[in-house]
């Protein structure tokens, strides 16, 4: 993995929710960090908690590491809307006549899906005799809301057979978690020094987060554009200050800049269009 090792609280409130679920033997503190990877007929109740006894869901497993969900369209319209609340918030809130809990559910959303049904959308010789409407139909599976929740929007090409066999390039993932772990410490550095409780920069929000990730000159010009251009919300105009301080604190830059608010746009842009 390329996150850095849980910290002693993260280990303890991890520990806590797989205790909840029974998932936790003799006592012992959770070591590493939770990687949950439902099914896609998964219910409600399974990814976001409930029951009888109001146990905690996948997001809630997942709390400090990630959730994976492959075949996002896949999944049940129901269970993908009842997504919203933890991705906001951070916690799950699970009510029954018996009992009213609020689990922990501060996890990263990785999902996966292919463009259409067929999976051949780019490839007029294996595409379905309904493209391009069947990508449409299929992708608009997804609400509105939900994508405006997820940060990262990446578009991944079919691999040709030749790069598969040749030899593995780029960095080597040792040095990517080096980087990041080196990213987590500086928000989080900077978070206590102004009696923040924040671990990273995903938890920022109101007028810390504007404290904290304000872009220079340049950089708030370009926001306030692409605010115009690209209809942002105000959900989605906050997470863009949140990814593009995380892309400055990568290049351990104390400011965000211009490039840093451009990159981070350019990670929503499928979203917004």
């Amino acid at each position: 993995s390329i996150l850095p090792p849980l910290s002693p609280e993260e280990a303890l409130e991890v520990s806590l929710v797989h205790s909840v679920a029974g998932l936790i033997a003799d006592g012992r503190l959770a070591a590493r960090r939770p990687f949950r990877n439902p099914h896609h007929s998964a219910s409600m109740p399974a990814l976001v908690g409930g029951g009888a006894r109001a146990k905690p869901g996948e997001v809630s497993l997942a709390h400090r590491g990630v959730l994976f969900l492959d075949e996002l369209p896949e999944f049940s319209r129901a269970a993908l809307e009842a997504l919203r609340q933890p991705l906001e918030s951070g916690e799950a809130v699970v009510a029954r006549a018996a009992a009213h809990v609020a689990y922990p559910a501060r996890f990263q959303l990785v999902a996966a899906m292919n463009p259409c049904r067929c999976g051949h959308l780019a490839d007029p010789a294996r595409a379905c005799s309904r493209a391009p409407r069947c990508a449409i139909d299929y992708q608009a599976r997804i609400s509105g809301p939900l994508l405006d929740r997820i940060d990262l929007h990446v578009e991944v090409p079919e691999v040709p057979a030749r790069d598969l066999m040749a030899p593995a390039t780029g960095e080597a993932s040792a040095s990517v978690a080096a980087r990041v772990a080196a990213a987590r410490r500086l928000a989080w550095q900077r978070a206590r020094h102004c009696s923040i409780a924040a671990r990273t920069n995903a938890e920022l929000s109101g007028k810390p987060l504007e404290a904290l990730a304000a872009p220079d000159e340049a950089g708030r010009a370009l926001l306030m554009q692409a605010m115009e251009r690209m209809k942002l919300s105000a959900r989605g105009y906050h997470r863009v200050l949140r990814v593009a301080r995380s892309i400055a604190d990568l290049r351990g830059g104390e400011t965000v800049s211009r490039a840093d608010i451009a990159e981070a746009l350019a990670y929503r842009g499928s979203a917004e269009g």
